[in-house]
């Protein structure tokens, strides 16, 4: 759809602690940012509260953007749907039978996860499509209508019958059917999705499962986002409200209201989007980025300014199939817990005292030592601060949760550095599993630092893996929010197929299939209000050698226009990945495309903080690193003019996020206002 006229552009991002965030004055090329405290019981209020502390007038919003993890919290707590499930006659225990992998290889005693949706609310019926979409056995309609009148009212239901990625027809009037449709007597359920509308791709566990879980949360993202709706309207929004999906784009809340499992990275997609963005603008292709807010830490690799895509991850123990940004998450963050195991060995997450009651130095209750804890120890963070303004960091409480641990032969300080780097092992271990274990090496990257954590824990991490650049944007506490402002809209297409590229007569084959893949995504978007002059779209193939039994996916450049060119596309990405390739024949099983519709981006305007280094020192205090107190200059980040440097140690805080710069590392202002942190003190 497009943006109702106004002024500004307001991005808002719900984090497990904070809810963050940006809005952009198109009048002054202005960035202003905000936090509040996140309300896990109704999201909502920290959203309405966020947007008060912004003081813009909702009346001349042009476009609000929302980042959410409403779903994925509802699955990790087990807080969604009862789901029930209907499909085909004889393939009730798909979701049971799962995947024979086991969850813990040398654990005889391990169980799968239970299903979302148990055999005991599966109903069957007596339908069957084959492989290639032709019927081998017709619809039962009367056993479908009697399956419908027993659903319970109130139930989410998904629809899931065998292969009907190839043929959608019976689990079309069977949706039909539960909507009330055709029989004109509803069931009254509370979400009704099938699978050909959630992941029209082959793999029965992995499609079925998807489905599932977009019936698990969708009640719950339904509400939410109909409420959040008519929140910002009745106070003054006059346009629809979008929100940040897994893909790194945005969509409608109508589309997110019928597809909320395609939003469960939403929060983590929007800090990459900003940081892809911000590295065209500086001209630094290859990052990764380190996102710690208060509950987890989330890393991303991107090489060549390209966001990596995966259809392979999980939520919580669930599978997810529908395109996402390849993150990868760790359970540390600012306020992850420090405990001592059975062993007496100091451990940090991946429990997190989360936003109630929170850190012990929150003095809302909390009574655990957490990173945010030790960090206020060390005075890395300022003692008496007030996080969003509110929060004032209590130095007394965050000692005495330190003292909790046991370590009576180690001072306060030691103790809270130790939780520090562990903490920063954790999520040392989680960006290694980005890069070296996929062949690349993390020293020919820049570490984006960002989150209300990240720039604290920023050089640390680079130390580890001997990184020599940290970049740490401006308004680092709020860059999801920021990702979220300037994403395009996009949505993602698959179609199963499966061809043998090296016995087409010609490539056009396959060039025909992306087209009609592209010309349904126009359609599509042009329906969410994006002109055809504004859609461009990413085309890409599911590919394997012949016999394998997972595939890659493999992009198809506009230019790409023989067979051979897209076999040399996948060999080279095969031992990309894997390390190895060879000369057998290739398998195409799926056609993927993105449709993307562009959005005008905001011209930032440049720093304009004038002075020196000096002007912006606030104080000096006393900081603890590598085992001694360091006499620190604590400085204004927003007083800091561009081309300013100091070596460190440093504290450079700012408005929702502090960046401390050790012993042996300094920092320049780039004329950008972004900061750059490298090694070596000279």
């Amino acid at each position: 759809m497009p943006d109702t006229q106004g002024r500004y552009r307001v991005g808002v991002d719900v984090g497990g602690t904070f809810t963050d965030a940006a809005v952009f004055d198109d009048a002054s090329g202005s960035l202003r940012y905000a936090k509040a405290p996140s309300t896990p019981a109704d999201p909502a209020g920290a959203v309405l509260d966020v947007l008060e502390r912004l003081g813009v007038d909702l009346g001349d919003v042009q476009r609000f953007i929302h980042g959410i993890t409403i779903g994925t919290n509802a699955v990790l707590e087990g807080r969604g749907a009862e789901v029930w499930m209907l499909t085909t006659a004889g393939f009730r225990d798909v979701l049971e039978i799962a995947r024979t992998n086991r969850t813990v290889l040398y654990d005889i005693t391990a169980l799968k996860p239970p299903p979302l949706v148990p055999r005991t609310r599966t109903l069957e019926i007596d339908e069957r499509m084959a492989w290639d979409g032709t019927v081998l056995r017709p619809l039962d309609l009367d056993q479908a209508r009697a399956a419908v009148q027993s659903l319970p009212q109130g139930a989410a239901v998904a629809v899931c019958f065998l292969h009907s990625y190839a043929n959608p027809d019976h689990e079309r009037a069977v949706a039909a059917l539960v909507r009330g449709g055709t029989s004109g007597n509803a069931s009254e359920v509370g979400f009704v999705t099938a699978s050909f509308e959630v992941l029209p791709e082959f793999r029965e566990y992995e499609r079925f499962n998807t489905t599932a879980l977009n019936a698990y949360i969708g009640p719950l993202m339904d509400g939410y986002l109909a409420r959040l709706q008519a929140s910002v309207s009745a106070r003054g929004y006059r346009g629809p409200v979008f929100i940040m999906t897994s893909n790194g784009g945005v969509a409608t809340a109508e589309r997110a209201r019928r597809l909320p499992v395609a939003t469960v990275l939403s929060g983590p997609a929007g800090g990459v989007a900003a940081a892809a963005d911000l590295g065209r603008r500086l001209d630094l292709p290859n990052l990764i980025t380190c996102d710690m807010g208060g509950t987890s830490t989330d890393v991303c690799l991107i090489e060549d300014l390209v966001v990596p895509l995966t259809n392979e991850q999980f939520v919580g123990p669930y599978a997810n199939r529908t395109p996402q940004t390849e993150i990868n998450a760790v359970g540390a963050g600012g306020g992850s817990v420090a405990w001592m195991d059975a062993g007496d060995i100091l451990m940090v997450g991946p429990r997190s005292a989360g936003a109630d009651p929170g850190p012990a130095c929150y003095g809302q209750g909390g009574g655990e030592p957490t990173v945010t804890d030790a960090n206020l120890v060390l005075h890395r963070l300022k003692p008496g601060v007030r996080l969003a303004g509110r929060i004032a960091l209590d130095e007394d409480l965050a000692r005495r949760a330190v003292r909790t641990l046991g370590l009576d032969s180690l001072t306060d300080e030691a103790a809270a550095e130790g939780v520090v780097r562990i903490a920063v092992v954790r999520m040392v271990s989680a960006i290694k599993q980005i890069s070296v274990a996929k062949g690349h090496d993390p020293r020919d990257f820049t570490l984006v630092a960002y989150g209300g954590a990240g720039p604290m824990h920023g050089a640390f991490i680079a130390e580890e893996l001997e990184i020599e650049r940290v970049l740490v944007p401006t308004g680092p506490g709020n860059f999801a929010a920021l990702g979220s402002l300037i994403s395009d809209v996009k949505q993602d297409f698959v179609k199963t197929r499966t061809l043998l590229p090296r016995r087409l007569s010609s490539f056009g084959d396959i060039s025909d299939e992306l087209d009609r893949l592209e010309a349904e995504a126009g359609r599509s978007l042009e329906a969410e209000g994006v002109a055809p002059e504004h859609f461009s779209c990413r085309r890409a193939l599911g590919m394997r050698y012949l016999g394998q039994s997972w595939e890659i996916d493999v992009d198809v450049p506009p230019d790409m226009a023989t067979v051979a060119e897209l076999e040399a596309a996948f060999h080279d990405t095969h031992e990309r990945r894997f390390g190895h390739r060879n000369d057998g024949e290739t398998e195409v099983v799926s056609f993927r495309l993105t449709g993307i519709g562009r959005g005008r981006k905001p011209a930032f305007g440049a720093w304009s903080a004038a002075g020196d280094v000096a002007g912006a020192r606030v104080e000096t205090r006393p900081v603890f690193f590598g085992g001694r107190f360091f006499d620190t200059p604590v400085l204004a980040r927003v007083r800091l003019p561009a081309a300013a440097s100091h070596a460190g140690p440093a504290i450079v805080e700012e408005e929702g996020a502090t960046t401390v710069v050790p012993p042996g590392w300094r920092f320049r202002v780039l004329d950008s206002g972004d900061l750059l942190m490298e090694r070596g003190e000279a």
